[in-house]
């Protein structure tokens, strides 16, 4: 029997709000399937199973903060003897305090009378609680929603769909608490400065090669299939980390154990405020298009207010960009426990010399912040120059 537990979603995580069941005890599920959805500071989680088998039973009722590593269900494997024993529950607790002991069960009340006709009418309409309580925090009426869950139960996606643009009057948004991010952001940050050695370089690269590849590969597709200058960006830096993987990491417990994968957590500004950095899986490995289409879908779940958890797990290493926004240099901060975080600005004319003359050439500035515990300026330098080298051959990427 297998223990679903609360992921940790972050080295700033302490604790999760179950605040939705998406199976039932006697349900099948599949590694990958998605079966909860948690809220943090980082806003609402879908969590994945990793364990197939059935679902035994259901730990945790929604409204419950519970701390990291706390067994929210139980996953029984194909083929083991399934338990009479009635499914535990765990009452909501208070924010910050540990889940309650469970009481015996009282014995069953006295029979009550019959619902009158509109609470029967409300009874019919499956809706999980947290989708309940967005509808009536932004005025929806949940009468007129459809359901995507068992037997057309309202679920707390349908009724973020339902909500074209996030309203955030000082602090929350659509799935995302934005002062809570933006504490979250600050805390984890003034730890990564507190506790790593930072170092930092800088290299410019020019861009001839890069925008004259996009533009003719470009003028072939639809302009919803084009290809984003980012897409060039990630995918060298994942290159460039599986050939130095001592930026690719994690530091934990005084030592760096180097990834077996490349999973690029890329940095996304939230509108309204507040930035989150999900990860792209085996990016090094990606076709550009293949990995253009998961860029355009991770964007677009977070600005719904919808990430998976392995997508805030997994990142081994970030990547941040503010070209768009005119920043021409861009100096990030390392997120704990990774070890690098790369930044690139905006691309503009810049000298160059090219054959002995003074020419304008497109020019990006990449840099590099590192953790001086596991590399050094001399390992910078030759990551960003793999980094340089691989965006002269863009038809390569």
């Amino acid at each position: 029997m297998a223990e679903f537990r609360m992921p940790s979603l972050g080295a700033d995580m302490e604790a999760g709000t179950l605040v939705e069941w998406l199976v039932k005890p006697g349900d099948q599920v599949k590694r990958g399937d998605i079966i909860a959805v948690v809220e943090t500071q980082k806003g609402a989680i879908e969590i994945e199973n990793f364990e197939p088998g059935t679902v035994e039973k259901i730990l945790v009722e929604v409204g419950t903060k519970v701390p990291v590593g706390t067994p929210l269900a139980m996953i029984r494997a194909e083929g083991e003897p399934a338990t009479s024993i009635a499914a535990p529950v765990q009452s909501p607790t208070p924010a910050g305090a540990p889940p309650r002991p469970l009481e015996p069960k009282a014995p069953a009340p006295a029979p009550t009378p019959a619902p009158a006709p509109e609470a029967e009418a409300e009874e019919r309409l499956r809706i999980s609680p947290a989708a309940r309580r967005l509808a009536e925090q932004h005025g929806i009426d949940v009468s007129t929603l459809s359901g995507n869950g068992a037997d057309g139960a309202i679920l707390l996606g349908d009724v973020e769909r339902m909500i074209a643009e996030p309203k955030i009057e000082g602090a929350r948004g659509r799935g995302f608490d934005l002062a809570a991010m933006r504490q979250a952001i600050a805390a984890a940050m003034a730890r990564s400065k507190r506790e790593i050695p930072h170092y930092y370089l800088a290299q410019p690269i020019e861009m001839t090669a890069c925008q004259d590849w996009l533009a003719s590969v470009n003028a072939k597709l639809p302009p919803d299939q084009r290809l984003l200058l980012g897409a060039l960006l990630v995918k060298a830096v994942a290159r460039a980390a599986r050939t130095f993987p001592a930026f690719n990491g994690f530091y934990r417990d005084g030592a760096f154990k180097p990834a077996p994968s490349v999973h690029v957590g890329m940095a996304i500004a939230i509108r309204g405020g507040g930035l989150i950095a999900p990860a792209i899986h085996d990016a090094d490995g990606l076709s550009l298009d293949a990995l253009m289409t998961e860029m355009r879908e991770l964007v677009g779940r977070v600005r719904s207010g919808r990430i998976r958890s392995s997508e805030m797990a997994d990142p081994t290493i970030t990547v941040s960009s503010l070209g768009e926004r005119g920043v021409e240099q861009l100096y990030g901060i390392i997120y704990p426990p990774q070890v690098a975080i790369v930044g690139f600005g905006k691309v503009a004319p810049s000298p160059w010399i090219a054959d002995g003359k003074v020419v304008a050439r497109p020019v990006i500035n990449a840099t590099l912040a590192a953790d001086h515990r596991v590399t050094d300026g001399h390992a910078g330098a030759l990551f960003l120059s793999e980094i340089e080298t691989l965006l002269q051959e863009p038809e390569t990427l």
